[in-house]
C-alpha cells in the first residue's frame, strides 16, 4: 500500500471530525453525520491497508 493513499485515508478521517465536530457547533445533524460516515469509511480503508501490508509481507 502506497504512502500517499495511507495519508489521504487519514486525511478523510480527520475531515470527518472536523465534519462532525462543525455539525455538532452549528447543529447541522446532516453534517454531523456525514462526518461520522466519513470517519467510519476511513477506519475501514485504513483496515484494509493493514491488510494488504500484511499479505504483502507474508508474499515476500
Amino acid at each position: 500500500m502506497s504512502t500517499d493513499d495511507k495519508a489521504e485515508h487519514k486525511g478523510q478521517e480527520m475531515r470527518g471530525k472536523v465534519k462532525e465536530g462543525a455539525g455538532k457547533l452549528t447543529g447541522d445533524d446532516k453534517l454531523e453525520q456525514q462526518g461520522k460516515n466519513d470517519q467510519a469509511e476511513s477506519k475501514l480503508k485504513q483496515g484494509v491497508d493493514k491488510v494488504k501490508d500484511a499479505v504483502k509481507d507474508v508474499t515476500k
